[in-house]
């Protein structure tokens, strides 16, 4: 039998929370129906398959970050916007480690065209308009700027910076001026192609 209240949204919520427990690789229908103690079969009719859980905790978690990110930019630029932003993926990485693994899942375009992954395109856009970089620079600032807020953040969370000094909240500050310096001064195309 169905326990009563159970649906999509509820389970994504509790698969998000699970994945923030447990790691996102380790969440599947299975699981979830061990927590509701229900039989798996029962949850087949709100989530198609371990898959379209994981697409639907991803949602929740891009959805999450937008929201926190839009908040902690509003009213910044330059700078100031810079890190606001690079603080949110760093922070909520370490809040919900599971769903910030969650919000790197590959999804289907559809389903990304759909999700809170353009916001996330948009916010940094309108980050980089303080630094007065046009196409196609813009694109690669944005590559630029994901490749090390995740990077950072991953190789921190898997300890990679937890045996040697500095600490690595001075690194990340003194990455942050590099990152404004190079925005600041970004090289001119012309000079790429030589």
């Amino acid at each position: 039998m169905v326990r009563v209240g159970l649906n999509a949204e509820r389970l994504a919520r509790a698969g998000a929370e699970l994945a923030d427990e447990v790691g996102f690789e380790h969440v599947t229908v299975s699981a979830l129906a061990r927590q509701f103690e229900v039989k798996v079969a029962s949850l087949y009719s709100h989530v198609k398959n371990s898959h379209d859980l994981k697409t639907r905790i991803a949602l929740i978690a891009l959805e999450e970050l937008a929201d926190r990110a839009a908040d902690a930019l509003a009213g910044r630029a330059g700078k100031d916007a810079l890190t606001a932003l690079a603080n949110v993926y760093r922070e909520y990485a370490r809040e919900h480690p599971g769903r910030y693994a969650a919000a790197q899942f590959r999804l289907d375009p559809e389903a990304a065209a759909a999700s809170a992954g353009p916001r996330h395109a948009q916010m940094m856009r309108a980050l980089l308009r303080g630094y007065d970089l046009t196409e196609p620079d813009q694109t690669h600032a944005v590559r630029l700027l994901g490749s090390v807020f995740h990077g950072y953040v991953s190789l921190e969370m898997g300890g990679g910076f937890s045996h040697s000094a500095p600490d690595s909240d001075v690194t990340w500050t003194r990455t942050l001026d590099a990152l404004d310096a190079l925005l600041r001064n970004w090289p001119e195309q012309e000079a790429q192609e030589a």
